[in-house]
């Protein structure tokens, strides 16, 4: 054969492979990498494990790297990163505004359905008198409570709106002292307190296994302390911009994930309070919500252009 002859069906096959490439799913042509962040927050830990689970199903390649939330951010602006599950609003709002500002974000929206944050107490404390936060001061309250709310770690967003708190005398608060540790050593105040009946305040948010291993209820924020809404908060999927222009397919599954908040607390419960490993708590979730994650895959191919559903099915032994 000729050089000519052999160039030309060089030309020919590449054309023909390019004809095939376009004529196909453009979502093929994504790049397999995808890397998350994830503080060592247990529902965003559990979020992005199902989420990675998915993506290696369908022929991507997702790791993770464990980083605080401001990081997470910026990290997502210069690129490092390229998906988080766990943007709390309006909590972070000032670390959402300044890199949002920068237009290197794509904010996919809420990722869990009934999210909230605010004062708490147990279910005795309230049914004593305790419904609002405008109660927590009342003299005859305020003796049990000791003057004093639990919170979580020093220079959190939390921290901060607290600290406002008992500065600006919100709810009565100037005279409070106010107990910041670990989550872990929070909650073990609230398990003390609720073991012996005692009166606590405290620091509590949903999705959390909080919710499901105490009785407790969330006081009403008349002054909106912990935003609109009575403290109703989103958690937010971010992505940088690049990565979302250029993983159309990786989008839409993001896009569809979604949770319930008391969704979520079991995968808390499960993993953190249980200590159980992630990816199995992972699996075993997947395997018994499969009409959920039929839901988030729909729309959604592999790497190769095959539906993703079917695929995603057998990896995980899922009944339809």
């Amino acid at each position: 054969m000729s050089l000519s002859h052999r160039t030309s069906g060089l030309i020919a096959g590449v054309l023909a492979s390019a004809s095939l490439s376009l004529s196909g799913n453009v979502f093929a042509q994504e790049d397999p990498a995808i890397t998350f962040s994830a503080p060592p927050w247990p529902g965003v830990t559990m979020k992005t494990e199902i989420a990675s689970q998915l993506f290696e199903a369908l022929g991507y390649q997702p790791s993770t790297k464990q980083l605080g939330a401001q990081i997470s951010y910026e990290a997502l602006n210069l690129g490092e990163i390229d998906a988080f599950f766990g943007a709390w609003l309006p909590a972070q709002q000032g670390m959402y505004d300044t890199v949002n500002a920068k237009g290197s974000l794509v904010d996919l929206g809420n990722n869990v359905d009934g999210a909230r944050m605010g004062f708490a107490v147990p279910r005795y404390v309230a049914e004593a008198g305790v419904s609002s936060a405008r109660d927590i001061d009342k003299p005859e309250f305020a003796e049990k409570f000791g003057r004093e709310m639990f919170s979580i770690e020093p220079g959190s967003a939390t921290s901060d709106i607290l600290n406002g708190a008992v500065a600006d005398d919100t709810y009565g608060m100037g005279d409070w002292n106010l107990r910041e540790a670990s989550t872990p050593a929070m909650l073990s105040a609230v398990d003390n307190a609720t073991s012996n009946n005692e009166w606590i305040l405290f620091y509590g948010w949903t999705p959390h296994w909080m919710n499901i291993e105490y009785d407790i209820v969330y006081l009403d924020d008349p002054e909106n302390l912990f935003g609109p809404g009575g403290g109703s908060s989103d958690v937010r999927t971010l992505l940088n911009s690049d990565f979302a222009d250029s993983h159309p397919n990786a989008r839409k599954l993001l896009d569809q994930m979604v949770f319930s908040a008391d969704d979520q607390s079991q995968l808390i419960l499960d993993f953190s309070y249980k200590e159980r490993d992630a990816d199995k708590v992972a699996v075993e979730w997947m395997q018994n919500n499969a009409d959920k994650l039929k839901a988030y895959l729909d729309g959604v191919t592999t790497r190769d252009g095959e539906p993703a559903w079917p695929v995603v099915q057998k990896a995980f032994d899922l009944k339809s």
